[in-house]
């Protein structure tokens, strides 16, 4: 076989079995033509969705970047987004004449992730913050409709 043919099977195979990245894309529907053409789709950022009794938690991971580098919005009502420049400020020395010897870390990507809210979020009850390199976004729901109560009529 040639490598292309190898490349499209381990390709499909790997599809098959990112069954948490396909649930996502089930539950949250994130949108892949939302974004212009000078922003990175970045789904490369891991993120764990926990769905809770009383909110939606996002943890992902921003190593390198602070809480003023993100940014959390959200929208057209449903729509949840996190963005981030990608910048990294260089620690230059004190003393003139410092100069970095080598530079491994890898700087920050720009990122933009997008996620539809189900009906139940409550968008105006979010809460984020960016602690350990992890930024933490809490969702609340809206409580449930009450059930309609059956009241039983006797018949005479």
């Amino acid at each position: 076989m040639n490598r292309v043919v190898d490349s499209d099977v381990f390709d499909a195979v790997n599809h098959l079995f990112s069954f948490p990245e396909n649930f996502e894309k089930l539950m949250f529907h994130p949108r892949s033509s939302d974004h212009t053409t000078n922003e990175i789709r970045s789904n490369s950022i891991p993120v764990d969705i926990l769905d809770a009794p009383k909110d939606y938690v996002f943890y992902m991971d921003v190593p390198g970047l602070s809480k003023s580098d993100i940014q959390v919005t959200v929208e057209d009502e449903n729509t949840l987004v996190i963005k981030s420049g990608g910048k990294r400020k260089r620690e230059d020395g004190d003393e003139e004449g410092c100069k970095y010897i080598r530079l491994e870390r890898k700087a920050p990507q720009k990122l933009i992730r997008k996620f539809r809210l189900p009906e139940n979020a409550n968008v105006s009850a979010i809460t984020a913050k960016c602690e350990n390199g992890v930024l933490t976004v809490v969702v609340g729901k809206h409580p449930p409709p009450p059930k309609p109560k059956t009241v039983e009529v006797t018949i005479s």
